[in-house]
């Protein structure tokens, strides 16, 4: 007989470990205490519009389709994309607009034709950029950082020799004003401190590996939609015999004599060799491993910040957006100090509009669109929500107006909501934050939780609130260094 593993949520890390422990020899059953997969990945449907709820920006496909290859099947039959010609289309409020394309060079010269930004400065960034993802990715994004080989293997050493140019010992924001002569360009570079939850002008200047994954590889889109990434790991790992339970929430985690032996839910005693958490960390160790020994100081950790999400079913087709669009704030710096500062809105706040029916027409009624339009604010401290909600609702859409000299509202005919307190009941994140602890200093990498625990044998974690961290890839990343940590049977 194979031994059993048991899978604490059905978010995207969770699908994935759960499909790599069946490789693995494992019997696995998945509790989920909602009633669908995905977690955070999941979807919306209303009135004809549907909307990919989560997640909305797919890089790195191969880590979804090594999950097929691993299983013997071709993953083009299983789960299709396509790469985008445009990454972003960003928007300026004096008028400036920027594509994003997928041709670096061809990038770079718009850049240069409508800010005066040299092109080679562009080249130079996403050079950097795919160094710093060479020498770093071996170590934060495929191997455990708590574990000695990680520090000591060939890849590591060689890493050594180049740390001064990997910028660990200078922000995010620093790094950009060094590469960039037009404020905009730095401003655009900066965004990708969000694609982790975080602030520019106070994370290291490592996260300058993440534009490598938009440009040099590439921004992909599922044919069928973000939410297509889910389903098609779920119907996989149900294939592969994969045992899931909806609506059962699991209670505790049962611990005898230092190692994890089952699970709790409902009464009843589900018992297990190993236990695989995939629920945010905080909120497992304050509700499922309340008995056992908590690690305070990752617990207190600042957490990343969340998002406030308008799903619009808008009446009408505006040909100058993209799958992604970004309308910046006009003061970058500013909106940062509210969101983890003031722990408050900016009153100018940058506003990313997701459009999947761009590339999925049937996600939205015939010359109609489905915006997902989000903006970045602070996990919840317990603001008063309701009012800063109503506020920030007519600043977007001011801003929206001004833009694109447009009135939205009389569009909007259909609408959806989902904020830090939605966030955090539906997918048990703590305070809403979508990506556990932020990365706002050069320590941050290792203040994540491992994927073991030191404490309790045959217990493991993954998702976005462990190492790596946050995002599909490296939720993905997550399962996989894990998986490699449990021994076959």
């Amino acid at each position: 007989m194979s031994k059993k593993a048991i899978v604490i949520g059905a978010g995207i890390a969770g699908l994935a470990a759960a499909t790599r422990l069946i490789h693995k020899g494992y019997q696995v059953q998945v509790f989920e205490a909602n009633s669908y997969p995905g977690g955070k990945l999941s979807e919306i449907e209303k009135k004809g519009y549907r909307f990919d709820a989560g997640p909305s920006l797919f890089t790195l496909p191969d880590q979804v389709e090594e999950l097929f290859l691993l299983s013997g099947k071709n993953p083009s039959e299983h789960f299709q994309y396509i790469k985008l010609p445009v990454a972003c289309h960003y928007f300026w409020e004096d008028g400036n607009q920027i594509k994003a394309w997928s041709d670096i060079n061809r990038f770079a010269d718009e850049v240069e034709s409508k800010l005066g930004e040299p092109a080679e400065n562009i080249r130079k960034a996403l050079k950097s950029s795919a160094f710093i993802y060479e020498h770093l990715s071996p170590l934060f994004m495929h191997r455990s950082l708590h574990k000695l080989n990680t520090w000591t293997n060939k890849d590591a050493l060689k890493s050594y020799l180049k740390i001064g140019k990997l910028g660990i010992f200078s922000t995010m924001n620093k790094a950009n004003e060094k590469k960039f002569t037009h404020s905009k360009m730095v401003q655009l570079f900066n965004r990708y401190a969000t694609y982790n939850g975080s602030n520019p002008y106070e994370s290291p200047a490592t996260l300058n590996i993440i534009p490598h994954l938009e440009f040099n590889i590439g921004a992909f889109f599922p044919k069928k939609g973000m939410h297509d990434i889910t389903q098609s790991i779920y119907r996989l790992a149900q294939e592969l015999g994969v045992n899931f339970i909806f609506n059962s929430k699991v209670d505790e985690i049962l611990v005898e004599n230092k190692k994890a032996i089952g699970v709790l839910v409902n009464g009843q005693k589900y018992l297990s060799d190993i236990i695989v958490n995939n629920m945010d960390m905080v909120n497992a160790y304050k509700s499922i491993l309340k008995k056992q020994k908590q690690p305070k100081f990752l617990l207190n950790q600042p957490k990343s910040s969340s998002a406030l999400i308008f799903y619009w079913g808008i009446k009408k087709k505006f040909p100058e957006l993209d799958l992604h669009n970004i309308l910046f704030s006009d003061n970058y710096k500013e909106e940062f100090e509210h969101i983890f500062h003031k722990k408050s809105i900016y009153h100018d706040p940058t506003i990313y509009i997701n459009i999947t029916s761009v590339y999925k027409p049937d996600d939205a009624p015939e010359g109609c669109m489905n915006w997902f339009t989000m903006i970045n604010v602070p996990n919840n401290q317990g603001q008063d929500w309701d009012s800063m909600i109503q506020e920030a609702r007519k600043q977007i859409i001011a801003k929206v107006n001004r833009i694109l000299k447009t009135d939205i509202e009389s569009m909007i005919e259909v609408e959806d909501l989902l904020d830090p307190r939605t966030i955090e009941s539906r997918t048990s994140s703590a305070n809403g934050a979508l990506y556990g602890n932020s990365s706002n200093n050069m320590y941050s990498a290792f203040l994540r939780h491992a994927n073991y625990s030191s404490d309790i044998k045959n217990l493991y974690f993954c998702g976005g609130s462990v190492h790596p961290g946050g995002g599909i890839p490296l939720c993905l990343l997550s399962a996989k260094i894990m998986t490699e940590m449990v021994k076959e049977t």
